[in-house]
């Protein structure tokens, strides 16, 4: 059962848990039947989600995958308080209540024919989303993914299949969905996982993008989304080497529907700076504009 929200894109939407696996790190993998929202998600977007019948306030969540057909949505998110420890007891067959899709999706009209996307930690989703998305809609792209995380990957890493120019030799380990939808990935942590690139995922963005020469990088626009450190580095790449991108901030939100403005970031526009909303404004912004 849906209604429609004050927003035209926005609704609220009764999904069904099918199904809510663990991963290592207290990360969880959560699968919900909510065809409404699935049919209006695009890459960027996301949900406000009630993780429990006993806690009103509700939480924002990046949208991992959407798949029209089938009605689902996939959510990736990782415990760390009170609302996400009830969401990680919510067990198939049980109803949450979704708010979404929200927000200003990853602009995907006129950008550059060689996309790399960056996603970090709980930012990966997004990342996710907008790879599959790329691969299905625009086929003279080339996509290639960059993950980074300090905690084991919710997912079994496996070698590459696909020969990536500019990547050290020994950073072979890749993320299978990937793999299977022919789209190039490469791993980075400090953590020594096997296969990855020692180091943060922008420096291994650094690394590939120094080898691409001015030619290359004239092809290439940045999307990424992750923890505000990250999004620093990755918005300093970008005027380093003069590429166009696009992040996805990361914000603690009431509302998300822009009444509270609590989740505020500065922004140059072209009548000067002005505070705009992550939730309805954002969450994806241009890295030439906002400022963190």
């Amino acid at each position: 059962m849906s209604q429609p929200s004050t927003r035209g894109t926005v609704c609220v939407e009764d999904a069904l848990v099918l199904a809510h696996d663990s991963h290592p790190g207290e990360q969880w993998v959560l699968r919900l039947r909510a065809p409404e929202i699935a049919a209006r998600a695009r890459p960027g977007s996301f949900v406000h989600i009630q993780c429990d019948a006993t806690l009103p306030m509700r939480r924002p969540m990046s949208i991992m995958h959407a798949d029209v057909r089938a009605g689902t949505l996939d959510i990736l998110y990782k415990v760390h308080g009170i609302g996400t420890g009830l969401l990680a007891g919510q067990v198939p067959g049980k109803p949450v209540s979704l708010l979404g899709p929200i927000g200003v999706p990853f602009r995907l009209a006129g950008y550059r024919p060689r996309p790399l996307l960056i996603g970090g930690g709980v930012g990966i989703p997004p990342m996710v989303f907008l790879a599959l998305h790329l691969r299905r809609t625009a086929k003279a792209t080339s996509p290639f993914l960059l993950m980074g995380s300090e905690v084991p990957f919710p997912f079994r890493p496996r070698p590459s299949q696909i020969l990536v120019a500019g990547v050290p030799a020994p950073v072979i380990a890749a993320m299978p969905l990937m793999e299977d939808h022919g789209i190039a990935s490469r791993l980075a942590s400090l953590r020594d996982f096997p296969g990855c690139f020692e180091g943060y995922v922008t420096d291994l963005a650094r690394h590939w993008l120094d080898h691409q020469g001015s030619a290359g990088r004239a092809e290439v626009e940045v999307f990424a989304c992750g923890p505000t450190p990250m999004l620093k580095a990755v918005i300093a790449l970008c005027r380093e080497y003069r590429i166009p991108g696009q992040v996805s901030v990361e914000e603690f939100m009431a509302c998300a529907l822009g009444g509270c403005a609590g989740c505020t970031v500065r922004v140059e526009t072209d009548a000067g700076p002005a505070m705009k909303r992550v939730c309805v404004d954002g969450p994806v912004f241009d890295a030439e504009r906002v400022c963190l």
